[in-house]
């Protein structure tokens, strides 16, 4: 099966929304929900969300539990036919999300700066692609320099590699 059309859909809603949390002063972690459906079928956007920890004073509003909530309540055969966008690794609660509604795919933007849960992720029979994409790596990293204290107490002291 070719996912070509909905890792289009996917990063670039994943991108805008990293870029909107960064422009918020929130961490940019974006992520999208895609149904990709069957061969043959016009995937679409459940949802998308981003990082709002800083913006709403939340210890658990990740990206990707953001995207979720946002997707709003749905059914599982809808889940084991989406994918997940991400624009930086999922973190432990984010990779556990997308386990729980047995999300097949998870595509990472960049997984250099943050190694999260992505090899859990394929332990356990998800896809996992890395685009290694320079645009998630620079918009991350600025981050980063710009609020060391901030990305710490996101990833909970995680070390992290940022240039």
């Amino acid at each position: 099966m070719s996912y070509e059309a909905a890792d289009k859909i996917g990063m670039a809603a994943a991108i805008a929304q990293a870029q909107k949390s960064y422009n918020e002063g929130g961490v940019p972690i974006g992520c999208a929900l895609v149904w990709h459906g069957e061969p043959g079928e016009e995937p679409r956007l459940l949802g998308a969300g981003h990082n709002q920890r800083i913006q709403k004073g939340s210890a658990t509003l990740h990206g990707g539990i953001s995207v979720f909530e946002n997707a709003g309540r749905l059914k599982p055969e809808v889940y084991r036919k989406a994918t997940v966008y991400t624009t930086t690794a999922p973190c432990s609660m984010c990779t556990g999300a997308a386990l729980l509604y047995r999300v097949p795919r998870c595509v990472i933007g960049e997984n250099t700066l943050y190694k999260g849960g992505e090899d859990y992720l394929a332990s356990r029979g998800v896809e996992v692609k890395v685009l290694d994409s320079e645009e998630c790596k620079e918009l991350m990293a600025r981050f980063i320099r710009e609020k060391p204290e901030e990305w710490s107490e996101d990833t909970g002291g995680v070390p992290t590699t940022a240039a």
